[in-house]
């Protein structure tokens, strides 16, 4: 199936699974869907890693039939590469191509790559147009507020974008020197609503559902991206998304749901990685789903020494136990 449009599924639900490099995988992606999610991010992957035909970043478009509608988020910045590697996005079954211009980390940036396309805003505009003429699918723009105060801009690239065929515009509140610290600027998000006609996608400290609210009742944006509020929470989705409809947010899941769900995704983790890298990655995985648990540090800890799948569904396993005891003896 074809999406011809982002605005129609923005419009039906402007909750969205952000791209985050290491996390956004198939496994992840599987288990937000089944959570609430209706569209999401891959991971950033490298034109060059594609086009080379690198096994890891092959296997990184995996796309299950019920993994729709998907982005398949490309970084790079030479303009032909970055074509080429769009359509084997598209061969691959991505439903939207998106461009990554808002990395701020200093391996990607240090090759003209990510954030650093803010400030060379010709090839910015080479590299859209490449992508939107080499596929049928639509394509859109991930950037920043810009790089640093007065250099390279979110309104700029926005603009670049529209007028290229870009069918979306997507602004993660921050400069690049801040990378993730300080508070997102969620008024660098309005300026640009205001600056273009395509969607614009806001990003930037969409920690509770409250947020996706809040962000699009201050910047009017079109759709809200969610990255670290997703992390150990994927019922964020269908929580905001109540949220928006009735006004209301459901309790918070129990420990036992909290624990079924990670181990579902450890499971689908080492079904998509193996036993030993699954368990290795999913160790982050299981930290974000007990976070705020009884003796949940203690368990984190544990978890670092085990190795065997079997072994870590056993710790979670007792340690769901003792949190249902503990919560009976309050």
């Amino acid at each position: 199936m074809r999406y011809s449009g982002i605005d129609t599924i923005l419009s039906r639900d402007p909750v969205v699974l952000a791209p985050m490099a290491g996390i956004t995988d198939p496994p992840f992606r599987k288990i937000a869907r089944e959570m609430g999610c209706s569209f999401a991010f891959t991971e950033m992957i490298s034109d060059n890693a594609l086009i080379f035909g690198n096994a890891r970043t092959a296997k990184m478009l995996t796309i299950d039939d019920d993994d729709h509608p998907l982005s398949v988020q490309l970084f790079g910045s030479d303009p032909r590469r970055m074509e080429a590697a769009a359509r084997l996005a598209e061969e691959a079954g991505a439903d939207f191509i998106d461009i990554n211009m808002g990395c701020p980390t200093p391996k990607i940036t240090r090759n003209g790559e990510g954030a650093a396309l803010m400030l060379s805003p010709g090839t910015a505009r080479e590299i859209i147009r490449a992508v939107r003429n080499a596929v049928s699918v639509p394509v859109t723009v991930k950037t920043r507020k810009g790089w640093a105060p007065g250099q390279g801009s979110a309104a700029e690239i926005a603009s670049i974008a529209e007028e290229e065929g870009a069918s979306a515009i997507a602004v993660h509140g921050r400069y690049r020197e801040q990378y993730y610290s300080g508070k997102a600027d969620w008024d660098a998000i309005r300026e640009v609503k205001n600056s273009v006609r395509i969607p614009v996608l806001g990003s930037g400290d969409v920690l509770d559902p409250r947020d996706v609210k809040s962000m699009l009742a201050q910047t009017s944006c079109d759709g809200v991206l969610v990255a670290r509020g997703a992390l150990g929470n994927p019922w964020f989705f269908a929580h905001a998304r109540e949220l928006l409809t009735e006004g209301t947010i459901p309790d918070p899941p129990s420990p036992g749901e909290r624990i079924a769900v990670a181990l579902k995704h450890l499971r689908l983790q080492i079904e998509y990685s193996g036993e030993h890298l699954g368990v290795l990655q999913m160790r982050k995985h299981i930290g974000w789903y007990i976070k705020g648990l009884p003796h949940a540090a203690r368990v984190r800890l544990k978890l670092h020494e085990l190795e065997r799948p079997e072994d870590v569904e056993r710790l979670l396993t007792d340690y769901l136990s003792e949190a249902d005891r503990l919560s009976a003896d309050d």
